[in-house]
């Protein structure tokens, strides 16, 4: 409602600036805009697979907090702490890494949805040191390892 109500006067007011005497007959069609209202909440699912009683699917919403995780607020804790102006939460290991080769089993994630606006297509798993620690870092929104 915000929206119509300024982009109307924004139009009224424009329209006036340039001397236009064209009486508007019906509505213009109003562009697409982010909401004033803060728009739609971080919501995440997260399919966890070969990591014991911890697989499955989850949905965690933040902003307000909901879903099926099973640490609703501590996971969204979690993200607030990691969101940081100019960096990913869930980017993937720089292709350049020196990593340890230390195996931590087959558990993979994979997380999916909108963060902070933008959206989210990571896939974890505990293959070496740097995608360990990459998991360790957004624990409790992932399971621990099992």
């Amino acid at each position: 409602m915000l929206r119509r109500i300024a982009l109307t006067a924004l139009t009224t007011a424009a329209l006036s600036a340039s001397g236009s005497a064209v009486a508007l007959a019906a509505p213009l069609p109003l562009p697409t805009l982010p909401l004033l209202d803060g728009g739609s909440p971080d919501h995440l699912t997260l399919t966890v697979t070969h990591n014991g009683e911890t697989d499955g699917t989850y949905e965690l919403t933040c902003h307000p907090a909901g879903g099926n995780h099973p640490q609703i607020n501590q996971a969204c804790d979690r993200l607030d702490r990691v969101t940081t102006w100019g960096r990913d939460p869930f980017a993937p290991v720089a292709p350049r890494a020196e990593c340890t080769m230390i195996y931590g089993g087959r558990a993979t994630a994979h997380i999916t949805g909108s963060w902070a606006g933008r959206p989210v297509d990571a896939t974890y798993r505990r293959t070496d040191g740097c995608e360990i620690a990459r998991w360790d870092a957004l624990v409790p929104v992932l399971p621990g390892a099992r």
